[in-house]
């Protein structure tokens, strides 16, 4: 199982939700990258569960706005 670190590239509005440069979430997967495994499920979970925001909704849980750095 890898630990992967997903990462908000830089501020934005987006869709009415605002990203901030930094913020963070950790997503433990057996797959290679947590965006493209399972349509994003889990990052979009773990935003939502820390966060409280809905980057599906935003249109916002692809590499344009997320970094994807593989940290175990």
């Amino acid at each position: 199982m890898a630990l992967f670190r997903v990462m908000v590239k830089r501020s934005a509005q987006v869709g009415g939700i605002r990203l901030e440069k930094g913020m963070s979430v950790d997503i433990p997967t057996t797959g290679y990258n947590p965006l493209s495994t399972n349509g994003g499920h889990d990052v979009i979970m773990a935003f939502m569960r820390i966060y409280g925001i809905d980057l599906k909704r935003a249109g916002a849980c692809h590499l344009g706005y997320l970094d994807v750095v593989r940290i175990g």
